[in-house]
């Protein structure tokens, strides 16, 4: 047990400062130099801040329109494969009794 960690005192926080609003955010945007860090970031990750926003949103439609029909294909190719499982569980239990009656004929 250790005494001497029940005798410090708490460390009290600072508390949060209030989030910016929308247009704080807005103003510090506006700005901004054309040489800010963000800007060039944009540009070393291969997003042009300059692109057209409806080609990006239009991009990501079809993204996710070309996930879900993965995904859907990927659901029916898993319910073909549960009915295959099961049908050769069923054939492996056939041949294992049929396994089963020619070794008894023989004996």
């Amino acid at each position: 047990m250790n005494i001497g960690s029940k005798n410090k005192k708490r460390v009290v926080l600072p508390s949060r400062p209030e989030p910016p609003t929308v247009d704080q955010i807005l103003e510090d945007i506006n700005r901004a130099a054309p040489s800010d860090p963000v800007f060039s970031i944009l540009e070393q990750t291969g997003q042009d801040p300059s692109r057209d926003p409806d080609g990006e949103v239009d991009s990501r439609f079809q993204q996710c329109r070309q996930y879900l029909e993965l995904n859907e294909r990927l659901q029916d190719v898993r319910a073909r494969l549960l009915r295959q499982r099961e049908e050769l569980r069923t054939a492996g239990e056939r041949l294992q009794s049929a396994v089963v009656e020619v070794k008894g004929q023989t004996l």
